[in-house]
């Protein structure tokens, strides 16, 4: 049973991989459509979505009120860890900016040893500076400083998801899931919406099209995320994320012609082989206790 169980999670966090990998093909599809109105019309189609998943279930949006300055904080902090993606996938290959993003399990680490008091272990630490390697090949610091701002500021997007997951992790038994997404996605649209509006672009109808559909794959790869953890443990299956970095490669080639550089393929061992670090050091504490 506990078996079947994990097999589902691992399922359900494979196809959210594929489901943001996806997205992030439609965010490069949509084209020369600005950063913000990409992110608004994605938190857009989410809002709508949960809405009526909130509906549905009769369950109240707005949480419980001692809990709502941390459903606000977790918006605000979600909102620019999104804004930060979006900018790195417009201009990074898929692959790499794929890969900045998957820091974020170990800012969570850190941020939840800072404001949630939980442990951390030395070979946690050790693993940072691992990924942190991984990054310096990735982003390929240079004496123009411009030409490495995209890929840092994707990196960035790692540091804010990884406090918005902490967030999320604090929520989790206080909150319904539906409605973290609820405030994550009013909050991302309502910050997002005028700053659209001091550059707005009117897509065409192929953009218009694309960008629903990143509203929908990323709407499918968070829920997917959420039932994976309701299945298992993160610790547990958590290592599965990273096969976000393999379909984002694959869709970069088929849509893109992107091919990562050596260097990124160096880096993408780095930080991979952290995470399978502080993934084995998780297991072990489990089976101890």
């Amino acid at each position: 049973m506990v078996k079947n169980k994990k097999m589902k999670a691992i399922l359900f966090m494979l196809l959210s991989s594929l489901s943001f990998a996806i997205m992030g093909s439609f965010v490069k599809l949509a084209g020369d459509v600005p950063t913000f109105e990409k992110a608004f019309f994605r938190n857009l189609i989410s809002l709508m979505i949960s809405i009526y998943l909130l509906n549905r279930i009769k369950q109240n949006p707005w949480g419980k009120k001692e809990n709502r300055i941390y459903l606000i904080g977790r918006g605000v902090v979600g909102t620019l860890g999104m804004v930060a993606y979006f900018y790195g996938i417009d201009r990074l290959i898929l692959a790499d900016s794929g890969m900045l993003n998957k820091m974020n399990p170990f800012f969570v680490t850190i941020f939840a040893w800072i404001f949630l008091k939980n442990k951390i272990s030395k070979t946690q630490i050790y693993s940072l500076f691992i990924a942190l390697i991984g990054v310096a090949f990735i982003i390929k610091p240079s004496s123009n400083f411009i030409q490495s701002v995209p890929a840092v500021i994707c990196f960035m997007s790692s540091i804010f998801a990884g406090g918005a997951y902490v967030f999320v992790s604090y929520l989790s038994d206080k909150e319904n899931s539906y409605t973290i997404v609820f405030y994550f996605s009013l909050i991302s649209t309502i910050i997002t919406f005028p700053l659209l509006m001091m550059n707005p672009v009117m897509p065409n109808k192929i953009q218009f099209l694309f960008l629903i559909l990143t509203g929908i794959a990323s709407s499918i790869g968070q829920f997917c995320l959420t039932i994976a953890y309701k299945y298992a443990p993160a610790g547990e299956v958590s290592i599965y994320n990273y096969s976000n970095v393999i379909f984002s490669s694959v869709l970069g080639i088929i849509l893109f012609s992107e091919k990562p550089g050596l260097l990124s393929l160096i880096g993408y061992i780095f930080i991979i082989f952290a995470g399978y670090l502080v993934y084995k050091i998780g297991n072990r504490r489990r089976q101890i206790k």
